[in-house]
């Protein structure tokens, strides 16, 4: 066991990782981690009676579990997938107070009071898992728990197809609340000019597929909200974008650039799904993109986890030209012409949102350890439990909080979930730069249960590292976000608020 000297130091020591240079992230692999195909590797045996268990350090930990994080999936268990629990109790009763009305939008008109305790005491709960465990409501809650589990969802959900279509229930691809929203925006952006105040309203509960692509356009500023000005300026910024393809493509393998074109080819097999990004076609595509991207920001270069941030635009994207699931279509068969659009949008909405974020890639990545410190402190305002339980077993929010904050949480969540959280982001005031913060905390103590059971370092980092999210869909997505825009609400413009 370390001293207590060595620990404060130890990011500080091994120079060689600190965050900033190109290194491998621990679990992250997708999809996210589902316990009940490893449950032995989540559950380390019990410790004999009478010896209590001796907490390891980071150092010990990372020594002895090196191939703890490449856990294949095996074809024949994926059934199994579908025995997660979801909590339907608390869905539901956070998405009524959050006044989901037909055609209305979580938004910044929700009112504090709204989401106060919902443990009808009156009191103000700062944190909606707050909750202790043993609480009287407990049994109930287990018992709806049991009633409602997943074995009435489909065994598989795709992992990118229907997103705004199907949740994890598995209802009607169209309902009839989901037709009047379709309406709403359609109108919306039918007029000469968009009223974007009003589509960020609208879209801050989710964007359906049919005009995702359009709608995340003009919420980046990519396009212009007069309506007669888009299409001229599409075609200007495609064509310039392969004008940088010309002047710049070429020079990948020179000396100053193949350690940039090297890594960023190293990179993109490992990203999700599999099943698209493995396509030579869409490997070429995000070379590309991340290429001229890196070269054009010479501040930051190509870090890892920038290469993560394309897929959900290219995505989108794909869906303006094709009605199937994405992960079984064969991009390739596209023209010619809608590949070069997708690209050219992909790259310019890329460039937009990491132009609100660049100082997470910059040198040392100032940003995120600045997030990082920033969430460490909310959580022991909203939820001083897990907070106490972290630091007593010596986990470090560096450790794991990291690779939220640099991939935005795309190593956590399905790529559905990824993409209906983006939509709120681009409605958000800040949403990539500042909200997203917010989120990371409810993630966090959503978790509190689980956090509490885990006795040692090693279990703690397992499970903070493979969160079992593999079958959330848009109603975990959109109670997360009620519970983070709660928390904005609470502490955004009032940093004291609940400072001991």
């Amino acid at each position: 066991m370390s001293s207590d000297g060595n620990k404060k130091q130890f990011w500080k020591r091994n120079a060689a990782k600190v965050p900033g240079s190109i290194q491998h992230v621990y679990g992250a692999q997708h999809p996210p981690f589902d316990p009940l195909l490893h449950s032995e590797s989540v559950h380390p045996p019990p410790a004999t009676p009478g010896k209590p268990k001796k907490a390891t350090t980071f150092q010990e930990f990372e020594s002895i579990t090196s191939d703890a994080w490449d856990v294949g999936d095996d074809d024949d268990e994926l059934l199994a997938m579908a025995a997660q629990n979801l909590n339907i109790e608390v869905v539901m009763e956070t998405a009524n107070k959050v006044n989901l009305e037909e055609g209305d939008a979580i938004s910044p008109d929700v009112s504090f009071a709204s989401l106060s305790s919902p443990f009808g005491d009156g009191r103000l709960v700062k944190s909606q898992s707050e909750a202790p465990i043993g609480s009287p409501r407990a049994g109930e809650r287990a018992a709806l728990h049991r009633q409602r589990s997943l074995p009435h969802r489909p065994p598989v959900i795709p992992l990118v197809a229907r997103m705004a279509d199907q949740n994890t229930s598995g209802t009607p691809a169209m309902t009839e609340r989901e037709a009047s929203r379709l309406d709403k925006f359609k109108q919306l952006l039918a007029g000469p000019n968009t009223d974007l105040e009003e589509l960020r309203k609208l879209s801050w509960s989710g964007i359906p597929r049919q005009v995702r692509p359009i709608t995340w356009k003009l919420l980046s500023g990519y396009l212009p909200a007069n309506a007669e000005r888009r299409e001229s300026v599409l075609q200007r910024k495609r064509q310039e974008y392969f004008g940088f393809i010309q002047q710049y493509y070429n020079s990948r393998n020179d000396e100053n650039h193949q350690d940039t074109y090297r890594q960023i080819h190293i990179d993109i097999p490992r990203m999700s799904p599999e099943s698209l990004v493995l396509q030579p076609k869409v490997t070429e595509i995000f070379e590309r993109i991340l290429f001229i991207w890196a070269i054009r920001h010479p501040a930051s270069g190509y870090v890892q986890g920038i290469n993560d941030l394309v897929t959900p635009f290219f995505v989108v994207y794909v869906f303006e030209y094709i009605e199937e699931e994405v992960e079984n279509f064969d991009v390739s068969s596209l023209e010619e012409e809608a590949l070069r659009n997708i690209e050219a949008d992909s790259f310019w909405c890329m460039s937009k949102l990491l132009d609100g974020i660049q100082d997470n890639y910059t040198f040392a990545q100032p940003g995120i350890q600045r997030k990082v410190k920033a969430l460490e402190e909310l959580v022991s305002r909203i939820d001083e439990s897990v907070h106490r339980h972290m630091q007593h077993y010596e986990v470090e929010y560096l450790q794991f909080a990291f690779r939220w904050m640099n991939n935005l949480l795309m190593r956590e969540l399905p790529l559905r979930c990824t993409i209906r959280l983006w939509d709120t982001y681009q409605a958000e005031p800040e949403g990539f730069s500042h909200f997203h913060l917010y989120v990371c905390a409810a993630f966090l103590v959503k978790w509190r249960k689980e956090i509490l059971e885990e006795r040692d370092f090693q279990g703690l980092m397992i499970l903070l590292q493979n969160l079992p999210t593999m079958h959330w869909g848009n109603e975990e997505v959109s109670v997360l976000l009620a519970e983070a825009y709660r928390l904005k609400f609470a502490f955004a413009d009032a940093p004291n608020h609940y400072k001991r």
